[in-house]
């Protein structure tokens, strides 16, 4: 990548188990690394926007770097660690080399360093778990990598914003800063499953009728709130839906009125969370709902509200995920949360989560990268030939955001099968994470010099 294209991002890159996502949730200020609760359920890279001293930087957690099965060898060791790198540095303007202080140097730690010396990039090397004074000594060793060392703790928040003052001064230059516009969160359900609630505990107080009786809220009601101040200050306009119904002869006007509501409000919404109750599981309107959010193409939470009350049950999260995948499968990419409105557990994460979202849903993807993860996709899994001929795949850019909308140049895109093009959303997913945002793949033919100059004869001729 030229410097031209470089954004204003940070890497976060170094071996397992070292603080590089209790850095990266110190700098964030939110804890954001942990989605899925399942063991084994990683993300190869974790993106968000970061602020210091009122400049604003993406920052990127390589979780899972050089991670291996005990029967790997040392060059799939190496393999691994030079992929994973690779895609994060190809990112970043400047990157964060975090090792350990109290394990001193390791050989895994001499693999990157090697490999971020040929990147030509600023590499700023961070000595976690200097907890006090004392351990800053041992920082010394690391000096033999090349690289600038800064003792810091990510979980005292020591020494943190001075190797922050030294990243900022390598970064490209800040845009003209824009007016930001509040985050739109709409909260969809049923009637009655708990959306006003929901939006009474994050607002702290009861800015909205609640009721038992389903129906109370007949109208999408606008909250604008925030967290925080300052430049870090988060900004949310709350949108309160009210309880989609289904459509019948015997519908009034005032339940197809608030349908439509509903669904406007979906339109116009940056996430949607949908909220569904815990103890009658999935339904039709909710699968109904669910579809409304993947054809506005809008990011997405699934939130199982009322969790409080399965707790004389049997009813476990591991039981009840993988219940409601299978009856929701075309939301597999949004994240899932547990929580109670009534409770307060789990409505601070819930917030961390629509935060990330809408972080991922106007992620910008580098065109290197990108072409890289789907050459090196299809020759792992070659698409299948359609009347005698496989799709070939010449080009690869992001042409959007909100969705993520990427363009193939192709030979032919009546080649790409819907079994394949779902293949190389999951890839795309796996390589850069886009947890709860929405994905558009189109495949168009690559444009031919030699046609278009022949059409431009043609055309002069006539």
């Amino acid at each position: 990548m030229s410097d031209s294209e470089q954004r204003r991002t940070v890497a976060i890159v170094g071996r397992p188990n070292i603080g590089k996502s209790a850095l990266f949730n110190r700098i964030v200020g939110r804890r954001v690394s942990i989605v899925h609760e399942e063991s084994g359920v990683t993300r190869d890279r974790v993106v968000c926007e970061a602020v210091w001293n009122e400049e604003h930087f993406e920052l990127i957690d390589t979780g899972g770097l050089g991670t291996m099965d005990s029967g790997s060898s040392q060059d799939a060791f190496v393999n691994s660690t030079n992929r994973q790198v690779a895609v994060a540095i190809e990112d970043a303007a400047a990157i964060l080399f975090t090792v350990d202080i109290t394990a001193g140097i390791v050989p895994m730690d001499e693999e990157v360093a090697l490999l971020l010396r040929r990147a030509g990039r600023p590499v700023f090397l961070v000595a976690n778990k200097a907890d006090n004074a004392e351990r800053d000594a041992a920082a010394d060793e690391f000096e033999r990598l090349g690289f600038p060392v800064f003792p810091i703790s990510a979980l005292h928040n020591r020494g943190v914003g001075s190797v922050l003052d030294e990243v900022l001064k390598t970064l490209p230059k800040a845009p003209p800063p824009e007016e930001r516009r509040p985050l739109r969160v709409a909260v969809v359900g049923r009637p009655n499953s708990g959306k006003s609630s929901y939006i009474n505990r994050l607002l702290k107080n009861d800015r909205v009728i609640v009721s038992d009786i389903p129906g109370t809220t007949r109208d999408s009601i606008e909250i604008p709130f925030t967290i925080g101040s300052g430049p870090q200050a988060r900004h949310y306009q709350l949108i309160d839906t009210a309880g989609v119904n289904r459509r019948n002869r015997k519908s009034g006007a005032i339940e197809h009125y608030s349908n439509l509501r509903a669904e406007e409000s979906i339109e116009s919404a940056d996430v949607v969370v949908l909220l569904m109750d815990a103890t009658e599981g999935p339904t039709l309107q909710d699968k109904k709902l669910a579809a409304k959010i993947i054809e506005a193409q809008k990011g997405c939470i699934l939130a199982v509200n009322k969790w409080d009350l399965t707790d004389e049950t049997e009813i476990t999260q591991t039981k009840y995920e993988p219940a409601l995948r299978r009856e929701v499968p075309f939301l597999d990419f949004a994240p899932l949360l547990f929580l109670s409105a009534r409770s307060g557990f789990n409505i601070r994460r819930s917030i961390e989560l629509i935060d990330y979202v809408a972080d991922q849903v106007q992620l910008k993807l580098t065109t290197g990268v990108l072409n890289r993860v789907i050459q090196d996709a299809m020759q792992k899994n070659p698409p299948p030939f359609v009347k005698g001929r496989p799709l070939k795949v010449y080009y690869v850019t992001q042409s959007g955001t909100k969705p993520i909308f990427i363009k193939l140049f192709v030979n032919n895109p009546m080649r790409a099968t819907g079994p394949y093009k779902r293949y190389l959303v999951s890839v795309i997913r796996k390589a850069f994470g886009l947890e709860g945002a929405p994905v558009e793949l189109k495949f168009v033919p690559r444009p031919r010099p030699d046609l278009e100059e022949k059409k431009k004869r043609n055309s002069r001729e006539i």
